[in-house]
């Protein structure tokens, strides 16, 4: 059997797909569930996060589990497997095990650096563990990969490197000052109570907020985090909670909102985020645009529809671009693939200079078409944050909101409106790609080199040791056998005389066998080491099912259900 890894990350995959890729927890079970149900794995975990999904099994074929847990990853996550393919990454043994290390360590983080993924990756082996879904291989992979995590933070710098997605979230809303001083007496919404909203509320209480208030579905959670957040001994906070029907109320009163919920639709729409801002600053709330090109006279034609492309022309205003990036903004993907073979057509933008449109160079935001279109046929979810439009001021924010979650909780067309400024998911990858990078990254990767190269040797070493363990048990039932006989045919011999016989027999076969079996041990923990069991098999004649009813009692034994480190 064999580790592999089947997942996408932010460094894989854009945000519109790990958003429609997130597992709910139940999913999660199920997905647990069936892998291990699948033929060619034999365990599974899966670590989940807010920018990362991964499938971790042991499998006994590489193809076919590549394949099976692909095909797993695309039925739980709901998204198709030709759509879902071109964004998974696969490792394979040795580089699976250096990229569950790489990303324990925070290598691999949104923020380089940030802690919070090793209690992500103790919740995913907790799981694995109830569900009985881990093994001795990802039972001993999750544990040492905390113990490197661990490691890394206590040995090296990495923790100056980065920080906590909160952290970088909220440095992000402070425009890169001082978050003590942005967040000194503002009052603070944090919708949820999970691990994340926790720190989150927690960060902004030691930061200086006035207040926090805590909106959860689940009152009592609500309730116990405003507690723990009011009798902290750092922070000196007042804390609430409120049910989560009394979010829209609170934000009108709230100058920062901090959420992340495991709710599939959104928790906070574009218009409860305007009533909120315009509530507090008794103006209309306009949209950080471009102004919109003068009308054309009444007699001007609308755009005429055009074969083969998605879009409803004829809603789409005069002097708006139906070909550039802002044009495909909410589109599924097969609307977009049709778009663009559309425009991709050869003419399209000479139609659209024809038709008085500006072409892609010239690109506008279609809010207005897809608006039109959407009215039709329900809601449909933007794949991509909109273009800043060059030139336009934006006025001081009312209103700061951080979205944590994935699929996100707050619209990101607020991120249009003028007075808000909107912090989520994508614009974190966007601003942590140009953070730099610590020089203790290169120590940290060193020691994951190291306790990779060490946690290959101690599995080789385990995969040889059933193997030794059959050899010994054949061994002592060889002396057993041979001392039965022997006490048949001197059935005179007394109790001294027959203890220090079988004492020696016993020591011969010991001596024998000790040297081999400690040599076997060191040379099978060398890298191409597998075949030095297939040897001793061979050599001793020991049959497979032998070896393999050592291996179960082993597990059997030394628990596959241990607790995380």
């Amino acid at each position: 059997m064999s580790l592999l890894v089947v997942g996408l990350s932010h460094r894989s995959a854009p945000v519109s797909v790990l958003e429609r890729a997130s597992l709910s927890a139940d999913a999660q079970v199920k997905l647990l569930q069936d892998t291990v149900a699948a033929e060619p794995a034999a365990e599974a975990g899966v670590l989940a996060t807010c920018n990362r999904i991964e499938l971790y099994a042991d499998v006994d074929k590489f193809h076919a589990g590549v394949a099976e847990l692909s095909t797993l990853l695309a039925q739980h996550s709901g998204v198709g497997l030709d759509e879902l393919t071109p964004h998974l990454y696969v490792h394979y043994e040795d580089r699976a095990v250096h990229h569950l290390f790489s990303v324990a360590c925070g290598l691999d983080s949104m923020v380089v650096g940030e802690g919070q993924i090793l209690g992500q990756i103790k919740d995913a082996l907790a799981r694995a563990q109830e569900l009985h879904t881990a093994g001795r291989l990802l039972n001993d992979l999750f544990q040492q990969a905390l113990r490197v995590g661990k490691r890394a933070h206590s040995e090296t710098g990495i923790d100056r490197a980065g920080q906590s997605l909160v952290t970088f979230g909220l440095e992000q809303l402070a425009a890169g000052g001082d978050v003590r001083s942005w967040a000194r007496g503002k009052k603070a919404l944090v919708i949820g109570a999970g691990s994340m909203s926790s720190l989150a509320a927690a960060t902004l209480a030691r930061s200086g907020v006035a207040e926090v208030v805590v909106a959860n579905r689940t009152f009592e959670r609500a309730e116990r985090l405003a507690r723990v957040l009011t009798e902290g001994d750092d922070t000196a906070v007042t804390a609430r909670a409120v049910p989560m029907d009394a979010v829209a109320d609170e934000l009108t009163r709230a100058d920062v909102a901090v959420s992340c919920t495991g709710a599939t639709g959104l928790v906070l729409g574009v218009d409860t985020v305007v009533a909120a801002v315009e509530d507090r600053t008794g103006e209309r709330v306009a949209l950080a645009e471009a102004p919109r090109p003068a009308a054309v006279p009444e007699q001007s034609p609308a755009p005429a529809a055009e074969e083969g492309c998605p879009l409803d022309l004829s809603a789409v205003p005069t002097g708006f671009s139906v070909l550039g990036e802002a044009a495909v903004a909410g589109l599924d993907a097969a609307a977009l693939e049709q778009h663009a073979a559309w425009v991709a057509g050869g003419t399209a933008v000479d139609r659209a200079r024809e038709a008085g449109r500006p072409g892609p160079e010239d690109d506008a935001e279609l809010i207005a078409a897809l608006a039109a279109t959407a009215a039709r046929t329900g809601r449909v979810p933007e794949l991509r944050r909109p273009e800043p439009v060059a030139g336009v001021p934006r006025p001081r924010p009312a209103l700061f909101l951080l979205d944590l979650a994935m699929p996100r909780d707050i619209d990101a067309a607020v991120h249009q409106l003028a007075g808000v400024r909107l912090v989520d998911i994508e614009s974190l990858a966007e601003a942590s790609a140009d953070a730099p990078m610590a020089a203790d990254v290169d120590q940290v990767r060193r020691i994951v080199a190291d306790e990779v190269a060490a946690f290959g040797a101690a599995q080789r070493a385990a995969h040889i040791t059933p193997t030794v363990v059959a050899l010994r048990s054949m061994a002592a039932e060889v002396v057993a056998g041979e001392l039965a006989r022997l006490e048949g045919r001197l059935p005179g011999l007394d109790d001294k005389h027959r203890a220090e016989i079988t004492q020696t027999v016993r020591r011969v076969v010991d001596k024998l066998l000790h040297a081999p079996t400690v040599r076997v041990k060191q040379l099978a923990a060398e890298p191409g080491g597998a075949g030095y069991a297939d040897a001793l098999r061979t050599l001793f004649d020991l049959g497979p099912e032998t070896v393999a009813s050592v291996s179960r009692a082993g597990n059997s034994t030394t628990g596959e259900n241990r607790g995380p480190a």
